[in-house]
């Protein structure tokens, strides 16, 4: 396993791409060390890109279509950021800060995590302006090394974690709210995998609307937040008879705020949660138009209008409920703001079916978003079946990674009983989530670093250090402050056992993924004498492509790399004529050896 020299002056001469069929070693290669990076151009409008050879190739048509527009983009992310957060966390937020004016400086707070992140992407996908699946593609470029490392490691966290199972359930129970029945745990269990399965059928059968449906339930998502906004400042100023004193809660702010580090950790997870839908327009870069220009200018726009809805929804809840009732909200504090504001009744059931409907445009973009995830890992070779997850017959739409998405989050709503399983399960997640995003955003400076040795030009966009130190500072705060203890002892967290559990089973998912890749990579291959390279394959006319990681013999290595390029495009040789005047149109094509 060599490694690469950084500190040595790359010699390789800069060559042009080529817009012709990636299968062919025509696509540049340039060497530098240890690392081999090909030269390649998509059709989306962006740049060609500098990528290591070992990543999936990049598809010069997209065989999902350019259908994402500008208003997706933003749509994407808003919907994945406003999905029942806003209407259920801002009393965990409350409750956990113990003040209104902590709780507002945490929103806050958030705003300025979401910035930071969507910085970081964006100048990772300028880099990278022609593949789809964002952090799959983002660390696998960063870290090259050891190969095919991270994309096992991502792998087996993706599809072992790929489940939404939380986000269905809450969407049942506000179906059972609705409708004014108390469900029992089978009851609710199945109308989540009802609803899943509705919103995995939209998605499968036709991918432009599946994306028009998106737009459209986030349009419903805006005009809700507008009006709660609207209503709260109706309120604080004081025109509405039954609530006396509007600024109760704003007087004496910060009275309360706790001290201690668990609830603090525990407060700005749940920031980050309910932004964190601020990147996945990123994981379809490659079916937009344009990417980098139509990402910065509406993955800022989705930023600033989800932002200022949060803050006015917070200060509208916070005008019209009492600080101590709203406290004791877990997944009611928009209904609350409602009762208190219009009395129960039409609004409040309103209020509810609004809340289904964005959670159901929720689970739309989530599935939307993590299924480019998937495709992505499966085209870098290192699942079986590979066409599976890479085929997108027969409605266009990538199938195989939606049905893994259907397959974990049916699981995982049925399996897992309710109360400390199911939390546990939840959470698990998001301790490893944190470790990735640590070494996507430290990755940052090394994807840098090789651009500049290459003697490439500055990126489209370029993110200030000040920015991406934050966001590097943030991922190190996320994955240290869990370990703090919970104030009332180590048995008094989220979960009836020791508190930091999910932390231990979270690093411990880690290492099962560096043992198996150590067993999968090395050992195996040296007792059954064997080497992995990598194979380009052309899984369907529509411009699906991928790499296939292939078990080569040893005493066939040799004509294999003779014939195949680092990147795993056959070699091309020109073939000489015996005679001249009598060859055949055929035999005086260049032929592919």
């Amino acid at each position: 396993m060599g490694i690469p020299k950084f500190w040595s002056q790359s010699t390789a001469a800069e060559v042009p791409a080529v817009d012709s069929n990636p299968s062919s070693s025509d696509i540049s290669v340039i060497r530098d060390g240890d690392l081999a990076y090909t030269v390649e151009k998509a059709g989306n409008g962006s740049k060609p890109s500098y990528q290591e050879a070992a990543g999936a190739p990049v598809e010069s048509k997209s065989p999902l279509g350019y259908h994402v527009g500008w208003l997706t983009v933003i749509f994407l992310n808003v919907n994945q950021m406003i999905g029942t957060g806003i209407f259920s966390t801002p009393g965990t937020i409350l409750n956990r800060t113990g003040s209104v004016g902590l709780a507002l400086i945490y929103w806050t707070i958030g705003v300025l995590l979401a910035i930071a992140g969507f910085c970081v992407y964006l100048e990772l996908t300028s880099y990278f302006p022609n593949r789809s699946g964002s952090e799959v593609v983002y660390l696998e470029q960063e870290f090259p090394r050891p190969k095919h490392f991270f994309p096992v490691t991502f792998a087996v966290y993706s599809v072992l974690l790929s489940f939404s199972s939380s986000n269905a359930i809450v969407l049942a129970r506000y179906l059972y709210q609705i409708a004014g029945y108390t469900p029992t745990d089978w009851q609710l269990k199945g109308v989540a995998v009802a609803a899943y399965t509705l919103a995995s059928l939209c998605v499968i059968l036709h991918n432009k609307y599946s994306l028009w449906l998106v737009n459209f339930l986030g349009g419903l998502k805006i005009i809700t937040l507008v009006f709660i906004s609207i209503t709260g400042l109706v309120v604080l100023g004081g025109n509405v008879p039954h609530i006396p004193d509007p600024r109760a809660n704003f007087r004496n702010a910060f009275e309360g705020t706790t001290t201690n580090g668990n609830d603090l950790a525990v407060a700005l997870v749940n920031i980050v949660f309910s932004y964190a839908g601020y990147a996945n327009a990123f994981n379809v870069v490659n079916e937009i138009k344009n990417p980098i220009h139509t990402l910065k200018r509406n993955g800022t726009i989705s930023i600033f209008v989800v932002s200022v809805l949060y803050i006015l929804c917070n200060i509208a809840y916070f005008a019209a409920v009492p600080k101590e009732d709203f406290a004791k909200t877990k997944e009611t504090s928009a209904a609350l703001f409602f009762v208190t504001v219009f009395g129960k009744g039409g609004a409040e059931q309103a209020l509810n079916v609004l809340v289904l409907l964005s959670a159901f445009a929720n689970l739309l973009a989530v599935l939307i978003g993590q299924s480019r995830v998937i495709r992505e890992i499966g085209r870098q070779g290192v699942l079986p079946f590979t066409k599976f997850w890479v085929s997108t017959k027969p409605f266009g739409t990538p199938f195989g990674p939606y049905f893994l998405k259907w397959l974990m989050t049916f699981i995982m709503i049925v399996a897992p009983p309710a109360g400390d399983a199911f939390q546990f399960i939840i959470s698990v997640g998001t301790y490893p989530d944190g470790i990735f995003k640590l070494a996507l955003a430290s990755g940052v400076y090394i994807v840098r670093y090789r651009h500049k040795r290459l003697g490439r030009a500055a990126p489209d966009f370029k993110t200030w250090d000040v920015v991406l130190i934050f966001f590097i500072l943030l991922q190190v705060y996320i994955i240290a402050t869990p370990w703090i203890p919970p104030k009332g002892g180590p048995y008094a967290g989220e979960v009836s056992f020791w508190y930091a559990t999910y932390c231990v089973v979270g690093i411990g998912v880690i290492i099962v993924c560096a043992i198996y890749y150590v067993f999968w990579m090395y050992l195996l291959p040296k007792w059954k004498r064997y080497k992995i390279r990598l194979e380009i394959l052309h899984v369907e006319d529509q411009g699906a492509t991928t790499h296939r990681l292939v078990k080569v013999p040893l005493n066939e290595l040799a004509k294999w790399d003779e014939e195949h390029d680092e990147a795993g495009h056959i070699r091309r040789r020109h073939v000489a004529h015996l005679s001249q005047g009598s060859d055949s149109k055929d035999d005086q094509e260049t032929k592919a050896v």
